[in-house]
This record gives C-alpha cells, sequence and structure tokens, in this order.
C-alpha cells in the first residue's frame, strides 16, 4: 500500500446499524475506504478474502464465529492485515483472548468517529492503538507478580507438618503419639496422606524432604 491509495477497511459486526453507521462516517474520512461488510465471522473471512483489506473493524460478540476465532482464522489465512476490535465489552475473558490471537487495537464502541478512523491510519502505519481503559488493565494483568508454583508441603494439613517434623527428628510412631497426645492408628493415618502429598514412599524420604526444605526443627 502506497500513501496515494486508500486504506481498505473491512466491517465485521452482526448488527446492521452499527455497520450502516461506520460505513456512513467513515466513508467522509479522507485516506479511507469501507471495501465490504459483513454480519458474522464466516463471511467476515470470506470477504477478506476476497476483498484483502488492510484493516479489519472487528466485533467480538456475534453469533456463530466469535470475534476472538474469526480474528485467529483471519490472520492465519491473512498474516498482513491489521484487526481492530472495536467492541462494548471490557471483560478479560474476550479482551485478553481476543489480543493473543493477534488483535492489532482494541477500541470501545463509546469511541469518537475521529478516533477510530486514527487508529485505522495508525494501524496502516504499524502502530497499535490500545483503548485506556485496556491499556490500563494490561499494566496491571503485568505488574502483578509471577505466581510460583506451590511447593507440595503447602498441602500439608498443620497436623500433618507436626508430623512431618517429628518425624525429622527421628521419632517413632509411639514417640509421634505419645507428643502429640494422639493414637497410633491416627498417626499412620496422618503419615499416609503426607507420604502421598509429598509424592515420597517412607518416612526416610519424608525426614530427607524436611531437611531439604528447611521443615525440620
Amino acid at each position: 500500500m502506497t500513501e496515494q491509495q486508500p486504506i481498505k477497511v473491512l466491517l465485521v459486526d452482526d448488527h446492521e446499524m452499527v455497520r450502516i453507521g461506520l460505513a456512513a462516517v467513515l466513508g467522509t474520512e479522507e485516506g479511507i475506504e469501507v471495501v465490504g461488510e459483513a454480519g458474522n465471522g464466516q463471511d467476515g473471512l470470506r470477504l477478506a478474502k476476497a476483498y484483502d483489506p488492510d484493516v479489519v473493524l472487528m466485533d467480538l460478540v456475534m453469533e456463530g464465529m466469535d470475534g476472538i476465532e474469526t480474528t485467529r482464522r483471519l490472520l492465519e489465512q491473512q498474516p498482513e492485515c491489521r484487526v481492530i476490535v472495536l467492541t462494548s465489552f471490557l471483560d478479560d475473558e474476550k479482551m485478553y483472548p481476543v489480543i493473543e490471537a493477534g488483535a492489532f487495537s482494541y477500541l470501545l464502541k463509546t469511541s469518537r468517529a475521529s478516533e477510530i478512523a486514527d487508529a485505522i491510519r495508525a494501524a496502516a502505519r504499524g502502530q497499535s492503538v490500545l483503548e485506556s481503559q485496556v491499556a490500563s488493565k494490561m499494566m496491571n494483568r503485568f505488574r502483578r507478580p509471577a505466581q510460583t508454583e506451590a511447593q507440595p508441603h503447602e498441602e500439608l494439613t498443620e497436623r500433618e507438618m507436626e508430623v512431618l517434623q517429628l518425624i525429622a527428628q527421628g521419632k517413632s510412631n509411639q514417640e509421634i503419639a505419645d507428643e502429640l497426645f494422639i493414637g497410633i492408628k491416627t498417626v499412620k493415618y496422618h503419615l499416609t496422606n503426607m507420604f502421598s502429598k509429598l509424592g515420597v514412599e517412607d518416612r526416610t524420604q519424608a525426614a530427607i524432604y524436611a531437611h531439604r526444605n528447611g521443615l525440620a526443627e
């Protein structure tokens, strides 16, 4: 696409009045040409293949194939195309998957016509535009500390942890029962559960685990 050629835009939205309004507004914008309109994802893929648009304005919630799947398939079909999500939704279940699917920009339908036109021009130049609320949510997501994988001993109950610590001290089942004021059968019950959670086979392996993880007292 050269500077003299208009930016070819395809509209994919299941609301006819939205498509009519967008086509009318964008039709007045210099350098932008609406080449087609689709009311569902399947037609969007078909028209994208036929018209080879530079930019697709994509709704998220549509009957049949939604905007997330349509975006994914469209970019597999035409990886150079820029998808701008234009939606009413800001929930994580829709926002993050469509961005992961390859959406280039994300705008809300409350955006002004001039903002949508500017986003189309920016996309054609290779520049992403994110609604301020979307950018804020994404920044907050990346600021969250990474979740570390839980260690097996974190699954132990308080009583099972006490039994593990006593095993690490070399206590017998009877000694554990006496110290915790519980019966031998109860000790064996806790041992069975503890071995399973730690992924060990016997008291020796359990004691080694306790010492390696700083759990022995």
